[in-house]
C-alpha cells in the first residue's frame, strides 16, 4: 500500500511575518496606555460638596475603597462622581458628620491589594516585553541580512531538471546543420563509453554563434532535452558586480554544482558580457569582469579533468570573444547557426500557425518567401502580428491579406494613415518613390520592385520595397552598384523635376544607406578601384574606449584615399540613376500619377506601368573599373 508522503511545512513569508510582529507590537502599546491610564474617568468633587448633598438625601450610594469614595447620586444605577477624604468613609461615620440618614447610604469595603499590584507588574513587565519584541525583531532581520550577504557570491543559475517539460530537436523547425553538429554532443553524453574506449574526448564547449532570434537559446535547451541531462542556465551578465571576486565565485559555485549532476550541461547566454578580450578595457587584470572570465577560463580547462560537464555558450559577438576562450580545449566547437533559409522559414512558418484559425487559402510558402533574411524570431512576431491584425477585425480566421499586413508592419513599419500631407508634399514623395522604383526596375542586377507607397510607414514618408525572387548567399559587385544606383533615384528624381532648389531632406535615409554600403564594399569587401582587394577591416569590438587608444590599422592617406573611393561610387551612382530617369521620363510621370490617384501600386501594376521603361547606354556597367 502506497504510503501518504509528509507535504513540507509551508513557511511563513516575510511579509506575513513582518505585519504579525507590528500588530503585536501596536496591541502592546494599547494595552500599555490602557493600563497606565486612569482607572476611572468618574468627576471629582470636594468632600464638603458630598456631606453636604448626603445629609439633604441627594446620593443613594457612597462606597469607600481606602481613601478613595465613589457616589452614586439620586436616580442614578452607576457611580459617577469621586471624593477623596483621609481615613476614608470611616472618618465619615466616626466624627459624625453625617446624619443617621446619611450614614445608611455608605458601605466601606477594604483596599483591594491585587489591583494594585497588577497595576505595577505590568508598568515594569509590558514595556520590558515591547522592548524584547523589538530586539529580537532586529536580530532576525541582520540574520536574513547576513543570510544574503554568504549568499551574495552563490550562483543564481537557474537548474531545468528531469521533470521539467523537455525540448527536443524535434520541437525545433529548421537549423538542420546546427543540430547535426550538436547531435554529438548529445551522443557523447548518452553513451560516453562508447567514444572513451576509443580514446575520444568529450568537447569541453561549444559555442553557438547566429544573429538574434536565430533559436540559440531554443538549441541549448533541445540538447540538453535529448540527452535527458540537468541543464544549468545563467546569462553572462549575472556573474558581474560590482565587488571585486563575485563574478569569479559565482562561476565557481556554479561549476561545482554541475560537477556534483554530472554528466551535465551549463548554458551561458551571451558570453560576450564576461568574455570580452582581455586588456580592452580601462580596468587592466584587475578588473571584476576579467577576473571573471579567468575563472571560466581555469574552471573549463584547468587541473581538474574528466568532469564530464558540457558548457554550451550563445552571442551574436564572436568576434570580441578573448582568443584563450575559443581555443581547443575551451570551446572546442564552433556552431554557427545562420538565417533560416526558404524551406526553413516555410516550416517555422507552421510550427508558429499550427495553432492558429487560417483561412484555406492561406499560403506560408508565399510568405516564406517574401520573407528572406527574416530570422527564427521575426517570423513569430509576423504570425503573432498576423493574429492581432485578424482580431482587431473580428475575423474568425486569419487571412492572406492578415499575413500581408504583419509582414509589412514587421519588416518596414506600420501604416500612419493619420498622418496627413499636403499636395505639395503628397506630389514630391510620389516623384521621389517613383524615382526609386523605374531605377531599381530597369538596372538588370536589381531585385524587382514589390511594392510602392507614399502611405508613411514608421519614419519614411513613402516606401518603395524591392524583394529578391530567391535567397542569396553572396552579392557581386554589380548589384551593390545597382543597389546604390536606385538608393540615389528618389533624390536625383527630386532634383530633375523640381530642380537644385527643390531638393528636400526626404532623402536622408537612402543617402546615409548608400554611404554604408560604399563604404563596406571599400573597407569590408575589397571593391575599391586604386584599393582593390585590400580590406580594412577594424576590430575593435566597438568599445569607445578601445577606439581612444588603439589606432587605426591604415594611415590618414589611406583613410583619404577610402574617402575618395566612396565619394566616387556614389557619384557613380547618382550619374546612372539620372540617365534611367531622364530616359524614362515618361514613365516616371505615370507611376506619379498612379500613386498620387491610388497612394499604393503593388508588383504586378508596376510592371504594367513601366511596360516601356528601358535602360539607356549611359547607365550600363560594361566592365569593373581596373
Amino acid at each position: 500500500m502506497a504510503t501518504k508522503q509528509k507535504q513540507p511545512k509551508k513557511k511563513m513569508s516575510n511579509a506575513i511575518r513582518l505585519t504579525l510582529f507590528w500588530a503585536i507590537l501596536v496591541f502592546g502599546v494599547l494595552t500599555f496606555i490602557a493600563l497606565t491610564s486612569p482607572r476611572t474617568n468618574l468627576k471629582d468633587v470636594p468632600i464638603s460638596t458630598v456631606i453636604d448633598r448626603a445629609n439633604q438625601g441627594e446620593i443613594s450610594k457612597i462606597e469607600g475603597t481606602g481613601n478613595d469614595i465613589s457616589i452614586t447620586p439620586k436616580g442614578q444605577e452607576k457611580a459617577t462622581e469621586k471624593s477623596y477624604i483621609q481615613g476614608g468613609v470611616s472618618t465619615l461615620l466616626k466624627d459624625n458628620i453625617l446624619s443617621k440618614e446619611a450614614r445608611s447610604v455608605i458601605k466601606d469595603s477594604a483596599p483591594s491589594q491585587t489591583g494594585d499590584a497588577l497595576w505595577n507588574i505590568a508598568i515594569i513587565i509590558v514595556p520590558v516585553l515591547l522592548i524584547g519584541a523589538l530586539f529580537i525583531f532586529m536580530m532576525r532581520q541582520a540574520q536574513g541580512q547576513n543570510n544574503q550577504a554568504l549568499g551574495f557570491g552563490k550562483s543564481k543559475a537557474k537548474l531545468y531538471g528531469l521533470d521539467k517539460e523537455r525540448v527536443v530537436f524535434d520541437d525545433i523547425a529548421g537549423n538542420d546543420s546546427a543540430k547535426q553538429d550538436l547531435e554529438e554532443v548529445v551522443d557523447f553524453l548518452k553513451h560516453p563509453k562508447k567514444y572513451e574506449t576509443l580514446g575520444a574526448k568529450i568537447p569541453k564547449g561549444v559555442l553557438l554563434v547566429g544573429n538574434p532570434g536565430t533559436g540559440k537559446t531554443m538549441l541549448a535547451r533541445a540538447v540538453a532535452g535529448e540527452a535527458n541531462v540537468p541543464f544549468f542556465s545563467i546569462s553572462g551578465s549575472e556573474f558581474v558586480e560590482m565587488f571585486v571576486g563575485v563574478g569569479a565565485s559565482r562561476v565557481r559555485d556554479l561549476f561545482a554544482k554541475a560537477k556534483k549532476n554530472a554528466p551535465a550541461i551549463i548554458f551561458i547566454d551571451e558570453i560576450d558580457a564576461v568574455g570580452r578580450k582581455r586588456g580592452s578595457g580601462m580596468g587592466g587584470g584587475h578588473d571584476e569582469r576579467e577576473q571573471t572570465l579567468n575563472q571560466i577560463l581555469v574552471e573549463m580547462d584547468g587541473f581538474e579533468t574528466g568532469t564530464n560537464v558540457i558548457v554550451l555558450a550563445a552571442t551574436n559577438r564572436a568576434d570580441v570573444l578573448d582568443p584563450a576562450l575559443l581555443r581547443p580545449g575551451r570551446f572546442d566547437r564552433r556552431t554557427n547557426i545562420m538565417l533560416p533559409e526558404r524551406r526553413d522559414r516555410e516550416l517555422i512558418l507552421k510550427v508558429h500557425f499550427k495553432n492558429k484559425p487560417t483561412e484555406a487559402n492561406v499560403n506560408l510558402d508565399a510568405l516564406a518567401a517574401k520573407t528572406a533574411g527574416s530570422s527564427g524570431a521575426d517570423l513569430a512576431n509576423i504570425a503573432n502580428e498576423a493574429a492581432i491584425i485578424a482580431a482587431r477585425r473580428n475575423a474568425k480566421k486569419i487571412s492572406n491579406a492578415d499575413l500581408t499586413e504583419a509582414f509589412e508592419k514587421v519588416a518596414i513599419g506600420p501604416e500612419r494613415k493619420t498622418k496627413v500631407m499636403n499636395e505639395k508634399e503628397k506630389q514630391l514623395t510620389a516623384y521621389h518613390e517613383a524615382g526609386h522604383a523605374i531605377v531599381g526596375h530597369v538596372l538588370p542586377d536589381s531585385d524587382p520592385v514589390h511594392k510602392v507607397t507614399i502611405i508613411s510607414r514608421g519614419s519614411t514618408g513613402g516606401v518603395t520595397w524591392f524583394l529578391p525572387p530567391e535567397d542569396r548567399s553572396y552579392t557581386n559587385v554589380y548589384e551593390f552598384k545597382d543597389i546604390l544606383a536606385r538608393a540615389m533615384g528618389g533624390r536625383v528624381a527630386e532634383k530633375i523635376i523640381y530642380g537644385e532648389d527643390g531638393i528636400t531632406t526626404g532623402a536622408g535615409s537612402d543617402l546615409r544607406k548608400a554611404t554604408e554600403i560604399a563604404r563596406d564594399m571599400i573597407i569590408e569587401q575589397g571593391m575599391g578601384t586604386t584599393l582593390r582587394d585590400q580590406v580594412f577591416h577594424d576590430n575593435n569590438g566597438g568599445m569607445v574606449f578601445d577606439k581612444m587608444t588603439h589606432d587605426r590599422p591604415y594611415s590618414n592617406e589611406t583613410a583619404k584615399e577610402i574617402d575618395e573611393e566612396v565619394e566616387t561610387l556614389i557619384k557613380e551612382a547618382a550619374k546612372r540613376a539620372e540617365a534611367v530617369i531622364n530616359h524614362n521620363r515618361a514613365s516616371l510621370e505615370k507611376l506619379a500619377n498612379a500613386l498620387l490617384e491610388k497612394e499604393t501600386v503593388e508588383e504586378k501594376e508596376v510592371v504594367e506601368l513601366l511596360s516601356d521603361a528601358t535602360l539607356p547606354k549611359e547607365a550600363r556597367l560594361y566592365t569593373l573599373a581596373a
